[in-house]
């Protein structure tokens, strides 16, 4: 059978199977990349500065729509209430978060035995890499701009020295301070003091976060999974294709092959002479 496929026509056929199987083996690839893809894009609007106070409301549940919204607001930094957060990576380094409580002016005010006169939020207002970096916030009406972040879980069978939090988790940060507060916290993008810019851009000693809108988590699409499997089964039947054909063409030269040895010992040679033409002959 090698002979046979290894005859100048079979060896192109098998160069084009190739040609055909790699085609198809890279839209198997485009196939699969197109599965994990994002279905939906980072939604622009988030980039929209909208008001905290009309965003979200203290006490409610947090929906993912309000994830990585960009909002404003303005108040005061409360510094007895600011906690630093170790664990935090910046440019590779590992330094600290400083978060500190800001007193939302205008948001409304739980009611309850355990809530305070002013409802806060936790705000992490930039990075450090030395404890004793930290500096105070800044102090009087502040108009701050930043993202709005999903609560962190705390860490468990983790014992935060004071001044410390485990996580910018608002459950372990409200029971430390003993505050009201909204249900998410704030990345500082921006604080301003009137017009001054008092933030971690402003040389306070804080290396400013800089969290981007995180896209929507991957989901796999199954039909462009499947088209993927069978691209590669399409890759596969084109070389048994080639295969097929040349061993049926081998199949075809040995039956040729009998064929012409069969035939060969019963028509070689001349006709016999019948008797009869024999007689016909000798007779004058």
């Amino acid at each position: 059978m090698w002979k046979t496929a290894l005859q100048p026509r079979w060896i192109a056929g098998l160069v084009f199977a190739i040609a055909v199987s790699g085609v198809f083996v890279l839209l198997s690839q485009w196939q699969f990349g197109r599965s994990t893809q994002p279905e939906v894009p980072v939604n622009p609007a988030t980039e929209q500065v909208q008001a905290l106070t009309k965003t979200l409301q203290p006490g409610d549940f947090f929906r993912g729509s309000v994830a990585d919204q960009m909002v404003e607001a303005s108040g005061t930094y409360d510094p007895a209430k600011q906690v630093l957060v170790a664990g935090r990576l910046k440019d590779g380094k590992t330094g600290y978060w400083v978060v500190t409580a800001f007193a939302v002016t205008d948001a409304p005010v739980l009611k309850g035995a355990a809530a305070s006169p002013k409802t806060y939020i936790p705000v992490a207002r930039g990075w450090i890499a030395d404890p004793a970096d930290a500096s105070a916030p800044p102090s009087g009406v502040i108009r701050l701009t930043g993202r709005l972040l999903p609560s962190e879980a705390p860490v468990p069978n983790a014992a935060p020295e004071p001044g410390h939090a485990s996580a910018v988790s608002v459950a372990e940060l409200i029971n430390a301070w003993n505050v009201s507060s909204y249900p998410a916290f704030v990345s500082a993008t921006a604080e301003k003091s009137g017009t001054a810019d008092v933030g971690a851009a402003a040389g306070s000693g804080l290396e400013p976060l800089s969290i981007p809108a995180q896209p929507p988590a991957e989901k796999v699409n199954w039909l462009n999974l499947f088209y993927s499997v069978e691209w590669i089964v399409f890759a596969g039947f084109a070389l048994f294709i080639w295969w097929r054909l040349v061993k049926d063409d081998y199949r075809r030269s040995l039956e040729d092959a009998e064929d012409h040895d069969a035939g060969g010992h019963s028509h070689d040679g001349p006709e016999p002479t019948q008797p009869n033409e024999i007689q016909q002959k000798v007779q004058p």
